[in-house]
Formats: C-alpha cells, sequence, structure tokens
C-alpha cells in the first residue's frame, strides 16, 4: 500500500521560508514522479510543482517560480518543496502526490498525502 506523508507545514510571516517534506512507502520511490498541489480555503486544488522519478526534470506553476524549488533524495524516499520569498496568497493546505510521469493535473498522479497547513500573514 502506498503511503505519502507530508511534514514541514506551520505559520511564517510573508518573505518567510519553510521546507516541507514528503515520506513516500509502498512502491520503488525512483521509479516515480513526484508532485506538489495546493488547495487554498474556497478555491480548487492547484499545481505547484512536479520532479521526475530520476530528478532531472522539474515544472514549476509560474505563481511560484523563482521561489519556490522541489527536490527528491530517492535514498531516503523523500520529496521536499523549499518555500521562500512566502506570500500571503501561498497560505494554502500543500499535498505531495505522485504519479507514473510528471504532470500538471491532479489527474496524473494516483496516490496523495493527505496535506500539511502553510499560512503565510502579511
Amino acid at each position: 500500500q502506498v503511503q505519502l506523508v507530508e511534514s514541514g507545514g506551520g505559520s511564517v510571516q510573508a518573505g518567510g521560508s519553510l521546507r516541507l517534506s514528503c515520506a513516500a512507502s509502498g512502491r520503488t520511490f525512483s521509479w516515480y514522479a513526484m508532485g506538489w498541489f495546493r488547495q487554498a480555503p474556497g478555491k480548487a486544488r492547484e499545481f505547484v510543482s512536479t520532479i521526475s522519478g530520476s530528478g532531472t526534470r522539474t515544472l514549476y506553476a509560474d505563481s511560484v517560480k523563482g521561489r519556490f524549488t522541489i527536490s527528491r533524495d530517492n535514498a531516503k524516499s523523500t520529496v521536499f518543496l523549499q518555500l521562500n520569498s512566502l506570500k500571503a496568497e501561498d497560505t494554502a493546505v500543500y499535498y505531495c502526490a505522485t504519479g507514473r510521469g510528471i504532470a500538471t493535473t491532479s489527474n496524473g498522479y494516483d496516490y496523495w498525502g493527505q496535506g500539511t497547513q502553510v499560512t503565510v500573514s502579511s
């Protein structure tokens, strides 16, 4: 059974940083792409970033490009999302997901974590 467990969320002031982690188990981690999505209150879930199984290819939403960095440690079956220069509009629940290839839509992923809250105060 595939499980994804996010951690690292919290409350920060605008301009601050957080590092989210997502630990995976249940299948060969390096074979699968990993993605991060987020959902703000009253809004649809939106794509944030994705990384290929090897870690050689990444994609970012325009809204986070240059501020967020995705990475992975296949030896530890963990994917990370470094959040810098945070803005109030980054406030959301952040979810990690795993799928067969990098994708920018939710239907490209078959397993999801429970989410971790990020709150940015201005």
